[in-house]
């Protein structure tokens, strides 16, 4: 039987009035770190249309940072979820569950989701979700303005398991450092990806990369030192990392366990020439 991963997901709380207030937060010109310290009940959004529902709104497009994607980590009781999620037709969506279980209905069809299950969402399908069960679930939900290109369908929906995908070893590595796509990067119809990255002990990314892509890293497991513009940031499971485009990143895992984080980044199209709102 393949074994259910695990995977750390906020709960909220307060800490208490004697905690020292330095923590690890930063929020740069290049990039932001939100620790999983800072993800407490007070910073929680509702969500129209949405019932026994609350989340983190941890990425939204803002200008002069990133640009691309919003991200949150959705909370929903028993009992909660939404016919009517989505407020713009244009944009398609991944979630990817972390804790308990739901059912997301995708035009006609359910689909039974649980910690490991991913699900892309293209634009205009309609669907909604409900946790009929005892315990609460929490999921992540990555929004994207779709961007059509001449010639090229619109992706269909599709839901897998994270446990049923094999990770992709990164060449040179001996396999300390994988990529589980779910989504051939050679699809052209699909403009972000969202992969989890894995990293074993010891496992580095061995030069600082330099790219147009925009990135949301989300650590689902352990706890590494990573290469932020020219910082050396502490990061562990439940932290969030937010790069803009062409900031510099690098990665070292030193253990003891494995350091995994989900990763989404804008992929497959031409850069945008018209940002400032000029024809």
């Amino acid at each position: 039987m393949t074994k259910t991963p695990s995977y750390y997901a906020p709960h909220g709380g307060l800490p208490p009035q004697t905690d020292l207030l330095t923590g690890r937060a930063i929020f740069t010109t290049a990039y932001a770190v939100i620790p999983k310290g800072v993800m407490r009940d007070i910073v929680t959004s509702a969500l129209p249309g949405w019932d026994k529902t609350r989340c983190w709104i941890i990425a939204r497009p803002m200008s002069g940072f990133a640009e691309t994607f919003s991200q949150y980590i959705m909370e929903v009781s028993a009992g909660g979820g939404s016919t009517s999620p989505e407020p713009d037709a244009q944009a398609e969506a991944v979630l990817f569950a972390v804790e308990g279980r739901f059912t997301l209905k995708l035009g006609a069809a359910e689909h039974a989701m649980a910690p490991g299950s991913y699900a892309f969402i293209p634009p205009g399908l309609s669907w909604s979700l409900s946790n009929s069960g005892p315990e609460t679930a929490r999921f992540h939900w990555i929004r994207k303005r779709y961007e059509p290109a001449p010639g090229l369908a619109v992706p269909e929906a599709f839901v897998v398991r994270e446990q049923d995908v094999a990770p992709v070893t990164m060449p040179d590595t001996k396999g300390v450092w994988s990529t589980t796509r779910f989504v051939d990067p050679a699809d052209l119809r699909h403009d972000m990806h969202v992969t989890i990255v894995n990293f074993e002990p010891g496992g580095v990314i061995p030069f600082a990369e330099t790219h147009v892509m925009e990135h949301g890293l989300y650590v689902l497991e352990g706890k590494a030192v990573y290469r932020l513009n020219g910082d050396w940031v502490e990061v562990e499971a439940g932290d969030f990392m937010w790069l803009r485009a062409f900031c510099p990143q690098a990665c070292y895992a030193g253990g003891p366990g494995r350091f995994r984080y989900l990763l989404y980044k804008d992929v497959n199209r031409h850069a945008r020439l018209n940002v400032f709102g000029k024809d």
